[in-house]
């Protein structure tokens, strides 16, 4: 039993130092302050309904009013019944936001390092440099929490898989089962399909491998142990895959309902358009900033100092000291994508070492890090290498769901700490001869240095220093401050050039003095890790540092209510509020009202269609979805404009018009006054056979509960009538009742619900009460328990099978 405790002393020791390394990085959060991402403001306005409606019930609803007409919240922090993958998470993300992410980084990658059979000290340095990785810090201090969340679990999903390739067939079948349920419940299906990815190129490789050896039956028996594991870990998320797969195909990642005016019986336009997943597309050459941070300027604006050339530029053309500090913070940022909030840098000395890994590791290994690092390369340049983006987006199922096609560098991010570990391990440890393992050194030494000297030396005729947005620049009176400009981003290019070459002769000397036995192996690892956190944690600072964090106090000052709001405040009625002052996707609006705004990569399509109508002026279209208030500027200052037009919650229409399909319906909307006219699909026509909708002059319809998941209304019509509810259609979990008597909702004016409403008085209902939700929580009960089971079962032979093999001993 002592031998097994100081076995496990290194690693205990190991992790308490990832926890005490994540609290130092993210110190504030000990004296109680916490860091401001934008995402996750934009975030808590969304969901502030709903989050609202379950403190208040102690019920979860599964749809808010607040955001874009209405929508589901499978994508908002819904909670689902039985989630124990959650459960299981925040145990393990014990620490408070955001350490918990970095903390989750390191210990992931440290576990798939020891799986890889990498002694701990060598596992120490490869977890610093994948989560310091600049990248993955980033992520974080913007509040993309999901995607770090994901990422952070990528190690643990390739540990099961490796383990099982290893013939460790039970332990590899629960960690990637547990990993893989883990990675799914982070909920960013964009990070875990690329992963995906990267497991298909690895997949490749050990099967061309297990070919070579012979160990065909191996590879097999293992790809099956895996799927059966996969599909496990998937089903202990089944509530949140179904429910999100359900969704999805109303989304603006679906279908489209409205198909382009030329298309004539052609395949129906599904997932995103090219250019909008190409937004956000890594230059070719843009991709040098992963060993050189600043090659391609600084994300955001940086101010540096009075000794800039622009700041001397504007006070040689009349500026006063504090117009020119004011004007001289500009985005230093020059390459070709919208923006970006700071270089990727995978840290020169973590790509220098992976170099040398590449250059040392045979095998499988090489293979499928080389192949996946240039896959995620490649991909990452979107539009840049258009051949493969297009075939990708046209053949390769599902990839036309994701956009910003730069972010599949998360792949980089992790295989290419796994090769700097490889390649430390390989040249301390390996076989080889010397002199290979030297001439290796001075390869790797000369490629990455000599790159980097050379922008050092001929930077400013090696790049033009501007993007082509600021080509109007070139000329005219604009001239000399672009050249101001470009002069300050050849000192920052130069600057970290030099810092980079500086950091490649630190690790190159320490190995060769290694090398020669001036220094210990241990410690020259000691000195390398040193190296490798200044190098990161010096960019990382940068961007994400103290002054990212904020009191709470501070932090509530985001969701005050402006002079605008409280205007509409006052009103307790039951409407919706567009604001056009902020623009359509921001969530302020959300967070105080039920709004056709909101913030969300998944909004609905119907509402984005909607949107493209209310830009070009159809106020119609804001009359039937209960906008009773418009946020606007009037001389940079807003103001709520009330609409004296607005239907109201629900009203009886006078005439129904069927017409062939959703183009129809859509183009329709522009002709009619929707209060008095609805406009149907004639896939309905068999509900009209011999119904016509009549009204009179005291027919109504009043509003007289509405809650996020269920809307009571009282009708009253001597005859009758077809009502028209200014309620966003969903076809999968509303259910609507007259009397108790369930009835059809019928899908109308392209975004919502109608009723045949019989003649008298009536009390009618909707409620939302998706079934996916039912049917997915059976499954991931079901599934947790099996995997319980599975654990309890196989830990149980394992113990008795040792027990067997010491009787026998005994014996």
């Amino acid at each position: 039993m002592n031998f097994q405790f100081k076995r496990f002393l290194p690693h205990i020791f190991v992790v308490l130092g990832f926890i005490v390394i994540s609290l130092l990085y993210f110190n504030p959060v000990l004296s109680g302050k916490m860091i401001y991402q934008n995402d996750i403001k934009l975030y808590e306005g969304m969901a502030k309904q709903q989050n609202e409606h379950r403190q208040q019930t102690g019920e979860e609803t599964y749809w808010t009013n607040s955001a874009y007409g209405g929508m589901p919240t499978y994508q908002m922090g819904a909670k689902f019944p039985h989630d124990y993958m959650d459960k299981l998470d925040k145990l393990i993300r014990f620490l408070p936001r955001p350490a918990d992410y970095l903390f989750l980084y390191l210990l992931s990658f440290y576990i798939l390092m020891l799986v890889m059979r990498v002694p701990w000290k060598y596992a120490v340095i490869g977890a610093l440099a994948f989560g310091l990785s600049t990248y993955l810090i980033i992520i974080i201090g913007v509040g993309h929490n999901s995607k770090a969340h994901a990422i952070a679990y990528f190690p643990l999903v390739l540990s099961g898989i490796i383990l099982t390739f290893q013939k460790r067939y039970f332990w590899g079948f629960i960690l990637t089962a547990i990993a893989m349920g883990l990675e799914v419940q982070a909920n960013h299906y964009q990070m875990t399909y690329y992963l995906g990815l990267a497991v298909v190129i690895m997949g490749i490789a050990y099967l061309v491998d297990a070919y070579k050896k012979k160990e065909i039956p191996h590879f097999f028996k293992s790809v099956g142990i895996l799927i059966v594991a996969v599909t496990l870990g998937l089903a202990t998320n089944a509530t949140t895959l179904l429910s999100t797969a359900e969704y999805a195909k109303t989304s603006i990642r679906g279908e489209k309902l409205l198909q382009p005016k030329n298309t004539l019986g052609g395949a129906k336009s599904d997932g995103l358009s090219y250019d909008y997943i190409t937004e956000y597309s890594y230059g070719k050459m843009e991709s040098l900033n992963l060993v050189v941070p600043k090659l391609f300027g600084a994300g955001r604006a940086s101010d540096l100092g009075n000794e800039s050339a622009l700041y001397t530029k504007y006070i040689e053309l009349g500026a006063s000291a504090s117009e020119a500090n004011y004007y001289a913070g500009v985005p230093l940022y020059w390459g070709e994508q919208p923006f970006v909030e700071a270089p990727p840098y995978l840290g020169v000395t973590v790509v220098f070492m992976a170099l040398l890994g590449l250059l040392l590791v045979k095998g499988r290994l090489r293979w499928w890090l080389l192949g996946g690092m240039v896959l995620s390369l490649t991909l990452s340049w979107g539009k840049n290498f258009e051949g493969l983006t297009r075939f990708f987006i046209d053949f390769v199922p599902f990839y036309n769901k994701f956009r910003a096609v730069s972010s599949i560098q998360a792949i980089l991010e992790l295989l290419v700490p796994i090769a700097a570990v490889f390649g430390l391990y390989r040249f301390f440890n390996d076989k080889e001869d010397q002199k290979e393992r030297l001439k290796k050194l001075y390869i790797a030494s000369g490629i990455l240095g000599g790159l980097c000297l050379l922008f050092y030396l001929f930077g400013g005729s090696l790049f033009d220093l501007r993007s082509s947005r600021e080509a109007s620049m070139a000329v005219g009176e604009q001239a000399p401050i672009l050249k101001a400009i470009k002069e300050d981003r050849l000192h920052i290019l130069k600057s970290d050039s030099l810092r980079s070459f500086l950091f490649i002769v630190g690790v190159a000397g320490i190995l060769w003095l290694a090398f020669k036995k001036k220094l210990s192996e241990n410690i020259a690892i000691v000195i390398i890790g040193l190296f490798v956190v200044l190098d990161l944690v010096g960019v990382d600072r940068r961007s994400v540092n103290e002054e990212n964090f904020i009191t709470e106090r501070e932090y509530r000052q985001n969701f005050v209510a402006t002079p605008a709001d409280e205007s509409i405040l006052k009103d307790d009625g039951y409407f919706r509020v567009l604001d056009q002052f902020r623009g359509f996707n921001n969530s302020h609006t959300s967070y105080f009202f039920n709004s056709l705004n909101g913030y969300s990569a998944v909004r609905p399509q119907r509402m984005e269609d909607m949107y493209e109508k209310i830009i070009t002026g159809k106020i119609g279209m804001l009359n039937m979805l209960n906008v009773k208030y418009i946020i606007q500027e009037n001389e940079g200052n807003m103001y709520a404009q009330r609409n004296p037009y607005v239907n109201g919650p629900a009203w009886f229409i006078d005439e129904i018009q069927l017409v062939p399909d959703y183009n129809a319906v859509y183009d329709a909307l522009d002709d009619i006054d929707t209060k008095k006219t609805a406009v149907i699909r004639s896939a309905y026509q068999d509900e009209f056979a011999s119904f016509t909708p009549k009204k009179d002059s005291v027919s109504s319809i009043e509003l007289i509960k509405a809650s996020p998941n269920a809307m009571s209304y009282t009708s009253t019509n001597t005859q009758d009538g077809f009502a028209v509810f200014s309620e966003a259609y969903y076809k999968n979990g509303w259910i609507a009742t007259i009397d108790g008597e369930e009835a059809p909702i019928i899908e109308t004016n392209y975004m919502l619900r109608g009723l045949k409403v019989p003649k008298g008085t009536h009390d009618i209902q909707f409620t939302f009460d998706p079934p996916v939700v039912k049917k997915g929580s059976m499954i991931t009960l079901s599934s947790s328990i099996l995997l319980v089971l599975i654990v309890f079962g196989g830990v149980f032979m394992s113990f008795r099978k040792k027990e067997s093999q010491v009787t026998e001993e005994e014996a």
